[in-house]
């Protein structure tokens, strides 16, 4: 009703003005700006409501009441047991009173992709019934300003009214990469998300230990060097819990909560699959047993069988199957290539070896699947150069044989490099401990030079030893285009019992 006496009143206004002859036009100027002022706020306003989901509508963060429950995460033993006594101060809520406990207000999950942040979140809910609402940091990063800061404000809003309305005493928000919100602030210029981070601050500030619903910030990123000091102190985010990727048991553990409703053929080994699956988060896992059944159903086999689980290994780690073919003679150097890995990587540590295969997977025309014998996450100067080793067998091999290496050797020439200033900055080369940020980068590049070409010089030696295992092992590789392990080991054994007799 007011808008149309508005709109009835100033034209009237303004034809009264023009009869008495005053000049209007300063006038229409002024009121064409306050009404396009105007529209804009009404415009803005009207998208900070929609983008927030609207007081009407239902909350956009609300997510569907979960079945997860910290059994069904498989391994983080160490993880999910700092993660509920930090959720024990909203369970048990009279005894830590009786001890004068203030409850932690934050929570923040570290970790590589894939380890289990977001269920670890969703588990804590279910342990404390707790209303959870969750958000994803990219989601406060508007172009309009304060936008991320009123939504930062409606999220808790909408934990408390969630948490009333379901009769629940406590309430969690977990914020998915907060680092997108929550970098480190240069001080140079009032960004937007500096904004969304400063109302973050002020909101985890405001959290009480009397409030009913009482509120727990839960969070999580993979780049935990990027927040801000001002949102790790205590008080704020009180807890740091790291997710790593899993251990051998923990592997297995998580294979067997992704394999309970798969039929599983007996020659399956979970064990061994978790044997060779080191380095693989928990989605990936779950990728694993979840290609190994495709295959299985490509098959139309009644049951999965362990070549299934070995298929989906590689394809999980390489990429599926391309269909690259060859010329004879490029096959045959990468046969040769990956021969000269898979000796070398014998001799380094015996058994390791699982798979020589010729045919193409992503970008790699062969490789060779290796058997990690057990997890490790310290490593001595011998250990890296036997690795070593293994990285340039390849490019040694195809010396040995064609006079010259291939563009074939590009990356394992980096992880080489890689390894051999590894043990530059460790302090296991001549030149002792040093610092990069003072020490000269010739020397270091003249030792880290000096280690590779000992190495290679040591890895020709031990190759030309072996040429019984590069003639037959090449054979069965462009006829057969897999050779697997026992089979390469029989081949090792030869040599080494014709070495005896010679000797």
């Amino acid at each position: 009703m007011g808008k149309e006496i508005l709109c009835g009143v100033v034209p009237a206004i303004f034809i009264f003005l023009l009869f008495l002859g005053v000049n209007i036009t300063p006038f229409v100027v002024f009121a064409a700006v306050l009404t396009a002022i105007y529209f804009l706020v009404v415009r803005q306003g009207q998208g900070n409501q929609l983008a927030l989901g609207g007081k009407k509508k239902n909350s956009k963060h609300a997510v569907p009441k979960s079945t997860i429950q910290f059994a069904d995460i498989g391994g983080q033993e160490r993880a999910k047991k700092e993660l509920k006594e930090a959720l024990d101060f909203l369970v048990y809520k009279d005894k830590i009173e009786q001890y004068g406990i203030r409850p932690i207000k934050g929570v923040l999950l570290t970790g590589p992709p894939g380890t289990g942040k977001t269920l670890m979140a969703k588990a804590a809910a279910n342990y404390t019934n707790s209303a959870f609402v969750a958000a994803s940091g990219s989601q406060f990063v508007e172009m309009y300003v304060g936008v991320g800061a009123q939504r930062i404000r409606d999220l808790f809003k909408e934990v408390k009214t969630l948490a009333e309305k379901n009769g629940q005493d406590s309430g969690i928000i977990f914020i998915d990469e907060i680092e997108v919100i929550g970098g480190k602030r240069d001080g140079q210029q009032q960004r937007e998300y500096d904004q969304t981070l400063n109302q973050l601050l002020t909101e985890m500030d405001g959290i009480t230990t009397s409030d009913k619903p009482r509120i727990l910030v839960m969070a999580a990123t993979n780049r935990k060097d990027m927040l801000d000091s001002a949102l790790l102190r205590p008080g704020r985010f009180d807890r740091h819990i790291t997710v790593d990727l899993p251990d051998k048991s923990a592997r297995e553990q998580i294979l067997t909560i992704h394999t309970a409703n798969k039929p599983l053929a007996d020659d399956v080994s979970l064990e061994k699959v978790a044997q060779e699956t080191f380095g693989f988060s928990g989605a990936q896992l779950e990728s694993v047993a979840n290609e190994a059944a495709i295959y299985a159903m490509r098959e139309n086999s009644e049951k999965i069988e362990a070549r299934h689980f070995a298929f989906a290994v590689d394809k999980v780690m390489l990429g599926e199957k391309v269909d690259r073919e060859a010329s004879f003679e490029e096959k045959k150097r990468v046969a040769l290539h990956e021969l000269g890995h898979a000796i070398m990587s014998e001799i380094a540590r015996p058994g390791s070896v699982s798979q020589v295969t010729l045919s193409p997977r992503g970008k790699a025309l062969g490789y060779v699947r290796q058997n990690p014998l057990e997890d490790r996450y310290l490593y001595t100067k011998e250990a890296l150069e036997k690795q070593i080793m293994v990285c340039l067998a390849g490019a040694v091999a195809e010396e040995i044989y064609y006079g010259g290496r291939s563009t074939g050797s590009k990356n394992d020439f980096e992880q080489a490099l890689d390894m051999a200033q590894e043990i530059v900055q460790s302090g296991m080369s001549r030149l002792g401990i040093v610092h990069l940020q003072y020490a000269d980068k010739t020397q270091i590049h003249e030792e880290v030079n000096r280690l590779l070409e000992d190495l290679l010089e040591e890895t020709r030696v031990l190759l030309r030893q072996y040429d019984v295992v590069f003639q037959t092992g090449v054979s069965t590789l462009l006829e057969a285009e897999v050779l697997q392990g026992d089979e390469f080991r029989e081949l090792m054994a030869r040599v080494k019992q014709a070495e005896e007799l010679v000797g």
